[in-house]
């Protein structure tokens, strides 16, 4: 399902043995656009470290309870390594802490997961995927400070950042909600990551080859509707692209979820 991430925010992370505390923002990679941790506000449960719970952990999110279910134990993630929160995520920093869960690292091999395009949680799979490496440089960002990015199209600026959307299954994030309103009163858009056509993270700018005038006729997102299928087989037709959907399907085995995304509510 899709969920956007301001909605996210503020939901409630169960462990195995209680709550340790809410979502406060996400890490994203900014090769893949995906979410590669959720950071926690544990309040003084663990006020020394930033908590970081990486998707592989996700079991799963529960809209009617507003909570996010977590596969370990509330001392599982106090004996992890730290990290410290005033600093960027390091390198060395996230081997360790993969080290510490035995998941695979996510840069290693050509898909969204590393060998995977999904996340693989059978660890017989993991020890497979180790033998497939393709190590890529990466860098995480935060949502909360990539909020607010400009948004420029090949003529000009069109919107900025207000949001993003993110698939729960995958935990990509499926597009970023552009706020259009200094240039057309109250409409929102969508813009997905793959037709970006570079980030200046220095002056924080999004470009999309995109003209102003394609962005302005593209079907308006409503925020408080859902985004199904059909919205998005329309948004893509529009821009003239392949849905995500359409790329993932290879590398994705049929009798996981992400298969199924065809069916999405």
């Amino acid at each position: 399902m899709l969920f956007k991430a301001k909605t996210l925010i503020a939901y409630k992370l169960e462990c195995l043995d209680g709550e340790i505390g809410k979502v406060k923002e996400f890490y994203f990679d900014d090769r893949h656009w995906t979410i590669r941790y959720l950071v926690a506000d544990a309040g003084d449960w663990l006020l020394a470290k930033q908590v970081l719970v990486s998707p592989y952990a996700l079991i799963a999110v529960n809209e009617a309870d507003k909570h996010i279910a977590i596969d370990l134990t509330k001392k599982q993630i106090e004996d992890s390594p730290s990290v410290d929160t005033d600093k960027p995520v390091s390198r060395q920093f996230e081997e360790a802490y993969h080290g510490y869960y035995e998941w695979p690292v996510y840069w290693n091999g050509p898909y969204t997961w590393g060998a995977y395009s999904y996340i693989e949680r059978d660890p017989a799979e993991w020890k497979k995927s180790k033998k497939a490496e393709k190590t890529w440089d990466h860098h995480l960002r935060s949502t909360h400070a990539v909020t607010g990015y400009h948004i420029e199209a090949s003529d000009g600026e069109v919107g900025h950042v207000e949001d993003f959307i993110i698939d729960d299954e995958t935990w990509a994030i499926r597009y970023l909600v552009v706020a259009t309103k200094n240039w057309w009163p109250g409409k929102q858009i969508l813009l997905s990551p793959q037709w970006i056509e570079r980030v200046s993270w220095n002056e924080t700018k999004v470009l999309v080859s995109l003209s102003r005038e394609a962005i302005k006729q593209s079907p308006e997102y409503k925020g408080d509707s859902l985004v199904d299928r059909e919205y998005e087989n329309g948004l893509h037709r529009h821009y003239g692209r392949l849905g995500y959907w359409v790329g993932e399907s290879d590398a994705t085995p049929a009798s996981t979820p992400a298969a199924a995304s065809v069916g999405r509510k």
